[in-house]
């Protein structure tokens, strides 16, 4: 029955688009079982530049069985053959109105791909998964000397079992994670992760059922998880990056309002050399009464080499397994000079494989060891991919005298203006912000609450090779409370670049930071840590200190300088004990101004 349900409503649907003109919507109503064949049929036989797609509100739910099949290369994803259900590309402009819908997935799903779109407006859409992709279960008895720990594992909507003694989950379609992985200790009550929580990338020697239905996980642990916590586990990181629930490529003037989303195999949103970009009053978080932690197995939001402007107004991003946004470029090292305008560069993570790092037009920063800052420019006039790791980019004039390999580039068109205003974001792991771009950013009249640092700066040539300093950052009336609650030590604003060890250490890297006005209230006195910045202003700040749970690493200062130019702290306040307001270096104490704060030690 379901199945002449299903198809009717593709010869309904049919029907409908042969009518059509292209600025006709297309309506589209639930119907028992898998929506997926449906939706690639009404995308097949659209023929115009242009869709228009209206879902009457109920809940739709889409298998990966007849998805449609592609390789893709996903930045900070696992590279792979994917099945994806909305598949837009090869529409100039796509509309989809929601109506309050849920979309449920099920299984290796890769939700909406935008390919090479010049308008996108997605609104009033609920995402989820009938069966997360992460194991959890409640820590009742750890034995350290023995090395194991004993989990109370939930059953009720999620899938794994026990098999050859090792847990496999999620058991879906012929898809399993042969470890744990990835795990985390969340507070049962809070949903959040535990205070002084430790990552922990688990692989048991074998796991045991116990007669009480208990397992037993045989592993010794630099950090067990309390009793009582509930340990969640998201998979080995080659796999657990299946993709994100939307994925914008080179695209632009994309608007999204009104999406939420509780569940997906990678990030929330992310938009790769894109442009124009505004999500608002949208959320990734957890249902109401769920029994799970975790939302997205990684980040909420992520920025890949974008320009123009990015808006994130009034959202809300709750539980993700890694930040709450992420605005970065992308450095590829130099491989080989070729000729006097040709060289080869390489892509240097295992997950920028594939990426565009740029075309044609694009204008590119030479950055030349020792020095990490930004010198000369050229225009690229020709590129030409040699497989996904290495790139041979041609330019219209000569290249810098000295440049070698080992040497960075880093595109200098590619970089966004970034807003984020009114928004919350809480309960997850890793940093609420993650700023690298050279533009104006604004960060205001927001909450956050993160268990490492809240708004973290760190451009890097090394390891994730995420590009670049930043020169115009304005944060100002934020609340923070209850931060850096990690095990590992962080602060509230934490501006630490990694360079590699070719590179200058004491050479300025971002550059013309503003912290002003906001209300920090945590139980740490670590609030600023701050190095190789030149221009950081700390001005009208309250800062309190709360009282309750354990300080993970007493002593330290309010406010630590590293190698820093023009700091000025001026006219914050302090409330609690602490023995050091502000720590510097010679360096960092020669232009430092500082007055006019309230029981600074």
């Amino acid at each position: 029955m379901k199945k002449i349900t299903m198809i009717l409503a593709i010869i309904a649907v049919s029907a409908t688009l042969g009518m059509a003109k292209t600025s006709d919507p297309i309506i589209i109503k639930p119907v028992d079982g898998d929506m997926t064949p449906i939706i690639i049929k009404i995308l097949d036989d659209v023929d115009t530049k242009d869709i228009q797609l209206v879902f009457e509100k109920g809940v739709y739910r889409f298998l990966p069985d007849y998805a449609l099949g592609k390789y893709l290369e996903i930045t900070n994803h696992g590279n792979g053959y994917k099945r994806i259900i909305f598949n837009f590309n090869k529409f100039r402009s796509v509309s989809i109105e929601g109506n309050g819908s849920e979309f449920i997935f099920h299984g290796q799903a890769m939700p909406f791909l935008f390919e090479d779109c010049e308008s996108i407006k997605v609104s009033d859409l609920v995402i989820d998964w009938d069966i997360p992709f992460t194991f959890l279960g409640e820590v009742v008895a750890v034995n350290e000397e023995e090395g194991w720990r004993d989990i109370k594992p939930l059953k009720d909507g999620f899938s794994w079992e026990i098999r050859n003694g090792q847990l496999e989950f999620p058991n879906i379609d012929g898809f399993s994670y042969s470890y744990p992985g990835s795990t985390l200790a969340f507070d049962a009550t809070e949903k959040r992760p535990v205070h002084g929580a430790w990552d922990i990338d688990s692989k048991p020697r074998w796991v045991e059922k116990l007669p009480n239905a208990n397992l037993r996980f045989h592993e010794r642990l630099k950090h067990y998880p309390p009793i009582g916590s509930l340990l969640s586990s998201k998979g080995d990181r080659e796999h657990d990056r299946y993709a994100p629930a939307f994925d914008f490529k080179t695209s632009s003037n994309i608007y999204l309002d009104g999406i939420v989303i509780h569940h997906a195999l990678g990030m929330g949103f992310l938009f790769e050399r894109s442009e124009n970009i505004r999500l608002i009053n949208s959320g990734i978080y957890l249902r109401v009464g769920t029994n799970r932690v975790i939302s997205t197995t990684a980040d909420a939001t992520h920025f890949c080499n974008c320009k123009g402007s990015i808006l994130i107004e009034n959202c809300r991003f709750e539980n993700m397994l890694d930040d709450g946004t992420n605005v970065h470029g992308t450095y590829v090292e130099v491989d080989e000079v070729i000729d006097n305008s040709t060289l080869r560069t390489k892509l240097m993570h295992f997950e920028q494989r594939g990426f565009e790092f740029a075309a044609p037009g694009d204008e590119v920063w030479f950055i030349i060891q020792p020095s990490p800052q930004r010198s000369e420019t050229a225009v690229i006039s020709k590129v030409k991919f040699i497989n996904d790791e290495f790139i041979e980019i041609s330019f219209d004039s000569q290249l810098p005298a000295g440049l070698k390999s080992g040497d960075i580039l880093e595109n200098k068109t590619w970089n966004p203006e970034f807003t984020m205003r009114g928004s919350t974001i809480r309960n997850h792991r890793a940093r609420n912000v993650v700023l690298k771009t050279p533009l104006k950013t604004v960060i205001e009249d927001n909450y956050f609450s993160s268990m490492m640092s809240s708004i973290f700066f760190r451009g890097e040539t090394f390891f994730w090779f995420e590009s670049g300093a930043v020169n115009d950052v304005l944060i100002q009336n934020n609340t923070f409370e209850y931060s850096a609650y990690s095990g590992s030590e962080h602060s509230v604003l934490n501006i630490t670049p990694r360079l590699g060890s070719a590179f200058d250490q004491s050479i300025t890297y971002d550059r013309n930071i503003s912290f002003v006005n906001n209300t920090i209230r945590t139980f740490g006195n670590r609030i600023v840590n701050a190095d190789r910045v030149d221009g950081l202003t700390i001005k009208n700040n309250k800062i309190i200190k709360t009282y309750g749970v354990p300080e993970l690493y007493p002593g330290t200062p309010l406010i630590e300088l590293t190698n820093c130019q023009n700091t000025v702290i001026q006219g914050n306040s302090y409330e609690g004990d602490c023995e050091t307001a502000i720590k510097t270096d010679e360096q960092s104490k020669l232009t430092l101004f500082v007055k006019n704060n309230k029981d600074f030690n």
